[in-house]
């Protein structure tokens, strides 16, 4: 499969603080290289703050990488003229978290899935006929369009954000944590919604979470960040079988299987994440592992190729075994 968006050492920084307290520097995301083909899902995992949503939206064009390069289909996304950004919009959409914040309340949902269609220049009557269709396929019906968004439950709402994004024809779709409002048994509806549609409309996905059975479910590759870096990246059927950073062994554990052959016993990481403005030296992962030693300290472990087509930052992995 041809890379359809490409990142490579991309970087995030943000300045936060200022008015009456001194400004800092938070690394969201540091040196990431990632690849999403046609048609794969890439799974992105890792804990709260680890700089995946970040990642998402840089990848997106949304914000800008501070250091490194996002092209789309080779093409850097940078330097793009208001012309191209307009062209290009229409192939890369984004449904968000939240199904209540993420659409407007004093809207009809109709109009709101048009709105990318109308910026487009697409037609009224083919707009409306879109709409009808796209209700339809993502489970609802054609006459919900005349609702606003309080008359949905939370996952019809979340259906309406993923129809809002598909509206404009997208070939890349970033899913940002788009299951995790919702109760377990509406999840399940979702996840299998976005499966049928990446298969059916050919999509590349990108599926943030911290669900890890979903992602597992659902995605081709997972890459697994901490602290705004790549800890582990790779095959899923390999990275989940067979966890080989510390950290992704870490996040693992503490998932329930069926299968008790392969459950991992329950490893629980001391302390908390440190904090993105001030990260460890070396191996960010460093101070809350149990296998960390000086070399941890000295320098960034590089992404080392392993024989299953995953890739591993840790000088350590091939000795854990």
């Amino acid at each position: 499969m041809s890379a359809l968006v490409e990142g490579k050492g991309v970087s995030k920084t943000f300045e936060v603080g200022g008015l009456f307290g001194k400004k800092r520097l938070v690394q969201a995301v540091r040196s990431v290289d990632i690849v999403v083909a046609r048609g794969e899902a890439v799974g992105v995992v890792g804990e709260s703050g680890s700089g995946k949503s970040t990642l998402g939206r840089v990848l997106l064009g949304l914000i800008p990488a501070s250091e490194g390069t996002v092209a789309f289909e080779g093409k850097p996304l940078a330097g793009q003229t208001p012309a191209e950004w307009r062209a290009l919009r229409r192939r890369m959409q984004i449904v968000f978290q939240d199904p209540y914040g993420s659409l407007d309340p004093r809207r009809r949902v109709g109009a709101q899935i048009a709105d990318g269609m109308e910026f487009h220049g697409v037609a009224r009557a083919e707009r409306e006929r879109r709409v009808g269709e796209l209700l339809a396929t993502v489970g609802l019906e054609p006459a919900h369009a005349q609702r606003f968004p309080h008359e949905f439950s939370g996952g019809q709402r979340q259906r309406v954000g993923i129809a809002r994004a598909l509206a404009p024809g997208p070939e890349f779709l970033v899913a940002d944590e788009p299951v995790s409002a919702l109760d377990v048994s509406i999840q399940a509806q979702i996840v299998e919604l976005l499966a049928g549609l990446r298969r059916d409309l050919g999509l590349a996905l990108l599926f943030i979470s911290h669900d890890l059975p979903v992602v597992r479910h659902l995605c081709d590759r997972v890459v697994v960040m901490y602290l705004g870096r790549v800890m582990e990246e790779g095959p899923a059927r390999a990275v989940f079988d067979a966890p080989a950073h510390p950290y992704t062994r870490a996040l693992l554990s503490a998932t329930p299987r069926v299968d008790r052959a392969k459950r991992l016993t329950r490893i629980l990481l001391p302390g908390d994440p440190p904090s993105p403005s001030n990260p460890p030296s070396g191996c960010v992962f460093r101070t809350r592992c149990a296998h960390a030693s000086d070399v941890c300290a000295g320098a960034v472990p590089p992404l080392e190729e392993g024989p299953d087509g995953r890739r591993v930052a840790c000088v350590k992995w091939r000795e854990l075994g």
